[in-house]
Formats: C-alpha cells, structure tokens, sequence
C-alpha cells in the first residue's frame, strides 16, 4: 500500500458537506457518522475528512497515511533528526479510528499528522490536552 494524502476540512452542515461530495468526487463516503465523513479515494489516492466543530470552509489539518506503523515511525525519527518539534501518539482514538501517529506544523502553523490506521473505532474521542495544547486549540467538553 502506498502512502496516501489526507484533507480533514471543517463544515457548516455535515449532511449538505456530504452530499455535495459525492456529486464532486462521484463517490460514497467510507465513513459516514453524525459528527464525521470520510472519503476514501483511489486514483488520487487521499483521504477527504469532513468534520464538524471548527470554522466552517477552513483547513482542519493535513496529513500523510502509510501503510503500517513501522514507516510512520522512520519518518518521525527522521523528522525529530530535523529537529522540528512533534508530537508522538502511540495506540491513540481520534476520529473514530486507532492509529500510530505523529503531530508536527508547517512553517505556517498548518498541522500535519502523519499516521498509520490500526482499526476503526466506534467513539470520536479527540479530546486528548496534549493533542488540542499542540494544535493550540481549546479542549472540548467532555
């Protein structure tokens, strides 16, 4: 499996998001929850995530799929080789999926995770402190 390009992009109104979607990209959601959408493209291979609770019509944060955790962790030994500050998050929920992954931002402060899906999962969970405290954005009730 290749590495494949993510986009998770913050909207107004989830169901009106993912109906213009399939008309745009000719294609069913993969995953399809209340407060989440994914799209899951062959050919560009990229990972189209529509979320709710954000600024509508901006940027969530980028990022870059591979195929198992052992890339995702050569490239964060790469990148801390860098010296760009990251986050690490080992076995983490978010975004109803378990992963291997990283954290780090552009020169621009656009987030970028880098990651590897180990399963789905039935729960959102993104209120880890450390995660919002890195993407410097509030934490959302629990």
């Amino acid at each position: 499996m290749a590495n494949t390009f993510h986009v998770s992009l913050y909207v107004r109104d989830l169901d009106a998001a993912v109906e213009r979607y399939r008309k745009i990209l000719g294609a069913e959601p993969a995953k399809l929850l209340s407060d989440y959408a994914k799209f899951e493209l062959a050919d560009p291979p990229v990972i189209l995530s529509l979320n709710t609770g954000g600024v509508p019509g901006t940027v969530s944060h980028l990022g870059i799929r591979y195929p198992g955790t052992g890339e995702v962790a050569s490239e964060m030994v790469r990148v801390k080789h860098e010296e760009v500050e990251l986050l690490e998050q080992k076995g983490t929920t978010c975004c109803y999926a378990k992963a291997d992954k990283f954290w780090v931002r552009d020169a621009d402060g656009m987030p970028w995770e880098m990651y590897t899906l180990l399963e789905d999962a039935e729960a959102e969970t993104a209120a880890d402190a450390s995660l919002r405290n890195f993407l410097e954005q509030e934490s959302r009730p629990t």
